[in-house]
């Protein structure tokens, strides 16, 4: 039995907590937050014990793993730490604000021989999985050009509950690194090889109180030739599905996070639609894939079994360089 213990208690608590209480193999020991009456509350609804100091977490609940959910800056910060301490670290996305933080944990974690993973759910969903499967098997074959569209609403009221979204020190940005990261993970995931070129440009049009980008949009070269497209903003009037779309050597495939098509050359369509899952997470958002518990059961298989990982540090190191590419040398007007 794993004993767990879980950084943050704010919005994703939930799909970490109620993920742990589902599965056998782990027991939440301790919850932590800042914020006292959060920290407090956390605990009481899933009967664990309440810490305000991370370091007291980490030192005094003799924890196996550590699940850190807390604002970006922090991320390398507390994972550097835990690792230090000889603690497992499932990380939420990003792995860190700059790329040179992130390069360092997965080098301190391999030399603990510790397991740090970090938080792409959306590469469980059956609409993900359907498309990997079918390049992989060759049905599809390699990608020659991605392109991914989000449009989604994130209004000033949204940034003025936050004390830390919104701001280059503690958000490290905005619609691209908080919210277009799942979508350029997956079209990176698909394309699977090394970015070599990256252009991009950024823009704050629609708010007026946070200072970071809601507007972005790009392109990406690879290595072995494919490219990958994206337009990315966060001040439509609503949040509308993603759309990730692929021109394959043996035909086309378009998707959302639920849904998924595949036409080949020969005719044949191939198409999944999200199952419900059985498992319900309290003021879940859709956008979040739901798929957190997969993820998390892996992860724990990983401690047990010594092995790596479905998506490691060093995995997460693709998308967080791209990530890091896109805001480098950028000034949001």
């Amino acid at each position: 039995m794993l004993r767990v213990g879980i950084i943050g208690c704010g919005n994703i608590f939930t799909m970490h907590a109620t993920s742990v209480n589902h599965l056998e193999n782990a027991k939440l020991v301790g919850v932590c937050d800042i914020k006292k009456d959060r920290a407090d509350e956390a605990a009481l609804k899933f009967n664990t014990e309440a810490f305000y100091d991370y370091k007291d977490l980490i030192e005094k609940s003799k924890i196996d793993a550590v699940h850190i959910c807390v604002p970006h800056y922090l991320h390398p910060i507390i994972t550097k730490y835990a690792l230090e301490q000889g603690v497992n670290v499932l990380c939420e996305k990003p792995m860190s604000i700059n790329f040179e933080d992130a390069i360092a944990n997965v080098k301190l974690a391999e030399e603990k021989n510790l397991k740090y993973s970090v938080i792409f759910q959306c590469r469980y969903n059956d609409s993900s999985k359907l498309i990997k499967e079918n390049i992989e098997n060759g049905k599809l074959g390699k990608v020659i050009s991605a392109r991914v569209v989000l449009t989604w609403c994130k209004p000033d009221s949204y940034y003025a509950l936050s004390d830390w979204k919104g701001t280059w020190g503690k958000e490290g940005g905005g619609v691209i690194i908080d919210q277009a990261i799942h979508s350029l993970d997956l079209a990176n995931w698909f394309i699977n090889d090394e970015s070599i070129s990256v252009q991009a440009h950024l823009s704050n049009r629609g708010h007026k109180i946070m200072e970071v980008d809601d507007t972005g949009e790009g392109f990406i070269r690879y290595k072995n030739g494919a490219t990958l497209g994206f337009w990315a903003m966060n001040n439509y009037g609503i949040d509308e599905p993603i759309e990730i779309r692929l021109l394959c050597k043996n035909g086309k495939a378009v998707m959302s996070y639920d849904k998924a098509e595949i036409i080949l050359k020969d005719g044949t369509i191939l198409n999944t639609e999200q199952k419900d899952e059985e498992i319900v997470y309290e003021n879940g958002k859709d956008y979040w894939g739901f798929q957190h518990i997969k993820q998390i059961k892996d992860f724990y298989e990983s401690i047990e079994n010594n092995t790596e990982p479905f998506i490691s540090g060093k995995e997460a190191l693709k998308i967080q360089k791209i990530i890091c590419e896109i805001y480098k040398n950028q000034q949001v007007i």
